[in-house]
């Protein structure tokens, strides 16, 4: 029986994990594609850039407020109705973003356009590492995850460059409207490849004040985080949203630890293989944001390359992401997670070492190579650690924990971001000796006070990542009783 449908399953298999890297494709695609349009949407609507920024704010609130809740609903109601829900609203979203607000000649309907998407944004990447735990064999899992990180990494490399394009040649509206074909696409494949799955969990009630504490502090954590170098760490409006999210998150911790069915289960982190893998994948995204943010102002305003040609250099990170990625989940089975784990700390720790030795005659091959072995580590880090999480809890907590997982790569970044710009500028008035020297254009500071901002910011990276090695060195590897006994057989029942 099993050869007579061998053929059949494994075409299953790899329509469900196309269908599925549709999803992290798209999401990770329009996290990079709207940035480089905002100038032109500004101009559109006769706007400030502090306004048209919340065309990326709304969206990385509501996603950060949204995703648990997903994770935890796809318990109860089944991966497949939440994903091609998720899907649709996506797909519908994308389109109203990009027809509605010129026809209507409104920004703010851009806006609630976007908080319309991250809706649907939310709901497939909540769940797409579950629907690999879920549905793919565990002899595959580890090249299945493989795959999804790397078309992920695919989709965060190649967006600025299609929003160039496609804001200069044909218009802004087209940043939005080419999710429109792609998720059609995933749709129609989604219904027929996801399995019509049995719920895990029967809630008796959904934690309603459990998603709404977690959405009001997450968005408002995130709001200060985001907004506090524009609005002023010490503004009113910024010290009262990080009152509101200490608050609420404080009591999401105590209210969650006392209901029977909770939205996330922290009781989950007291194995402390869960906790400290959690750990290392918020880590990495976290001291990840040194490089993403910060490295662009040193290859235009130190190294003197204009935007294109910044932009081609880091995509030499993407690149080696992309084959470790491949490499990892080819591995994953071989040679296990926890080996692949300390590996890329190893890895990392040099990359970021090589990072602080940037000074202003610093050759651009260099640089290259240390995007590299970043790239590398990072691709060969993020696949085991996630089929770690994964695979280390029971099914009945899939979404759950997927969704976790999803929210521990985009929180840390934006985090990130916010401790790096303040490091670097700390670094510059530090060494500089006059506090007034950050109030002009980057453009315009001395290029030594700048490569010594770089170097402490890149220098804390470095602390980070040898944090994220020792993680990896007390880590251990275990998978949870529900995926060493059964038949896989049945996990892709309806799947053709």
């Amino acid at each position: 029986m099993e050869n007579h449908h061998q053929g059949t399953d494994q075409a299953g298999f790899n329509l469900l994990i196309i269908s599925i890297s549709l999803a992290a494709f798209m999401s990770a695609l329009d996290g990079t594609i709207v940035n480089i349009a905002l100038p032109t949407i500004s101009s559109t609507f006769a706007i400030s850039t502090s306004t048209v920024s919340w065309v990326s704010t709304i969206y990385l609130l509501v996603m950060a407020g949204c995703v648990l809740i997903f994770g935890k609903l796809s318990d109860g109601i089944g991966f497949k109705k939440v994903f091609l829900s998720g899907f649709v609203i996506f797909t519908i979203g994308s389109f109203s973003c990009g027809l509605l607000p010129d026809l209507l000649n409104s920004f703010p309907i851009l806006v609630g356009s976007r908080a319309f998407q991250a809706i649907g944004g939310a709901m497939i990447t909540a769940i797409a590492p579950a629907m690999i735990t879920a549905y793919i064999p565990m002899k595959q899992k580890g090249k299945a995850m493989g795959i999804i990180m790397t078309v992920a990494a695919l989709g965060t490399a190649i967006g600025p460059t299609i929003g160039g394009v496609l804001t200069q040649f044909l218009s802004w509206h087209w940043i939005f409207f080419i999710n429109v074909p792609v998720g059609i696409i995933a749709i129609l494949l989604g219904t027929k490849v996801i399995p019509a799955s049995t719920p895990h969990n029967q809630p008796a009630g959904f934690d309603k004040a459990g998603a709404l504490l977690i959405f009001t502090g997450l968005a408002a954590l995130l709001f200060a985080v985001s907004e506090g170098n524009a609005l002023g760490w010490t503004s009113p409006t910024i010290l009262g949203s990080l009152a509101i999210a200490i608050i609420t998150l404080a009591y999401f911790v105590w209210h969650e630890l006392r209901v029977s069915d909770p939205l996330l289960e922290l009781r989950l982190f007291k194995n402390r293989n869960f906790l400290m893998t959690n750990l290392i994948m918020s880590l990495v995204f976290f001291s990840f944001a040194g490089i993403s943010y910060l490295l662009p102002f040193y290859l235009q305003y130190v190294k003197g390359y204009g935007v294109s040609d910044a932009g081609l250099i880091l995509t030499a990170l993407s690149v080696a992401m992309m084959v470790s990625g491949i490499l990892a989940g080819m591995l994953y089975n071989r040679v296990g997670g926890r080996a692949l784990c300390i590996a890329a700390g190893c890895f990392l720790v040099a990359g970021f070492y090589m990072m602080t030795l940037l000074r202003v005659g610093t050759s651009t091959g260099f640089v290259v190579l240390c995007l590299i072995v970043i790239g590398f580590s990072l691709g060969l880090m993020i696949t085991p650690a996630s089929n770690m999480i994964m695979n280390s809890v029971g099914k009945g907590y899939q979404g759950m924990v997927s969704s976790l997982t999803s929210l521990e790569r985009f929180a840390p970044l934006t985090l990130g971001i916010a401790f790096a710009n303040l490091v670097f500028i700390q670094g510059i008035e530090i060494i500089a000796g006059n506090r007034g020297i950050t109030d002009t254009a980057p453009a315009n500071i001395k290029l030594e006070l700048m490569t010594a901002g770089f170097d402490l910011a890149f220098f804390f990276s470095f602390i980070i990542a040898i944090i994220i090695l020792i993680l990896a060195l007390f880590a251990r590897q275990e998978v949870h009783s529900d995926y060493q006994t059964g038949n896989d057989n049945d996990k892709i029942k309806g799947m053709i």
